[in-house]
């Protein structure tokens, strides 16, 4: 595919203040240990980006509810739930997860899939939406893992099914690690198409079959990812036959992030993100935007990639 002139990247600049609605849970702050690997200072480094490059108008930036037990327990065990919100996780529960427990932990997680439920509702009326945090795709029914505690997408979904506003998803997950738990929570919803497109022998080690996977050699460029993407994405949309796209847009296929193993540009991941956002415009689709993951070596990189892809989804609006 062939980005149209219209959405070159190289010729997106900041300028005046768009109409892109973002919700961020940047205020939540997780305590950590120190030298943990989690980059939480990316999130409050990304929403002052956003505001400093007059992408976004500063009442166009949402703090995000608290997504409700309720809206949870349609996608996560009760047992599960009661142990977050309770600090009962044992210490290997913990390890997986790859946070240690803290009532700040069980109130970030709700914001961040509070802002994917927002984010997915005001994208039905205004065609793109973002949230500055979620894409925590590695959370399954009955446990997280891989710094995922609740699967914001998976539970947007069921909160948009049972508002009666949608019945079609497509997930569209370009975050450099497969989305194995959303995948697992979709395996039997015949009505929400799974593409993820990931390093194969990066994390996790087990993989669990979505709708579709390209699994990708470590060292993939911008030409052959680009070029992978261009071929799935039209089958993508035309076998999912959304209502809305979860577009989980990773900034670890960066070449600079540690955990990444790949080595896209920041000029081939914006040109990732304009080919997304212009394919579902051409059919039609409203997108729900996360920022997934991103580990960069120099923090600053991966919240120029998140950036970025804040100001190509404010260009489509």
């Amino acid at each position: 595919m062939r980005v149209s002139a219209a959405h070159d990247v190289t010729a997106l600049t900041p300028g005046a203040l768009g109409k892109l609605h973002v919700w961020s849970s940047s205020h939540y702050v997780i305590p950590l240990p120190e030298g943990h690997r989690f980059p939480m200072a990316k999130y409050a480094l990304l929403r002052q980006s956003l505001l400093d490059e007059r992408i976004v108008a500063p009442q166009h930036v949402h703090d995000p509810a608290r997504a409700t037990d309720e809206q949870l327990l349609r996608v996560h065990d009760f047992e599960y739930v009661q142990a977050i919100a309770n600090g009962t996780l044992d210490r290997a529960a913990q390890r997986r997860l790859g946070f240690p427990w803290s009532p700040q932990l069980v109130e970030r997680s709700r914001r961040a899939v509070g802002g994917t439920i927002a984010s997915a509702t005001h994208a039905l009326q205004a065609g793109v939406a973002m949230n500055l945090a979620g894409g925590t795709h590695h959370a399954f029914a009955e446990r997280g893992e891989g710094f995922c505690v609740f699967n914001d997408v998976m539970v947007a979904t069921a909160e948009l099914r049972a508002q009666s506003a949608i019945r079609r998803v497509a997930v569209i997950d370009l975050d450099v690690h497969q989305g194995n738990g959303t995948h697992a929570l979709a395996a039997q919803d015949t009505d929400t198409f799974t593409f993820s497109m990931h390093g194969g022998r990066n994390y996790p080690f087990v993989k669990v079959p979505g709708s579709l996977d390209i699994e990708l050699d470590d060292g993939t460029d911008d030409a052959t990812y680009l070029n992978l993407l261009a071929q799935a994405l039209p089958r993508v949309l035309r076998e999912a036959q959304a209502d809305i796209v979860f577009y989980l847009a990773g900034a670890d296929p960066h070449e600079g992030d540690k955990l990444g193993r790949l080595r896209l540009t920041h000029d081939g991941l914006q040109r990732r993100d304009a080919m997304v956002l212009e394919m579902c415009r051409e059919i039609g689709v409203p997108v729900a935007i996360t920022i997934a993951g991103g580990y960069g070596r120099v923090i600053a990189e991966t919240v120029a990639v998140h950036t970025a892809t804040a100001r190509i989804a404010s260009s489509f609006l």
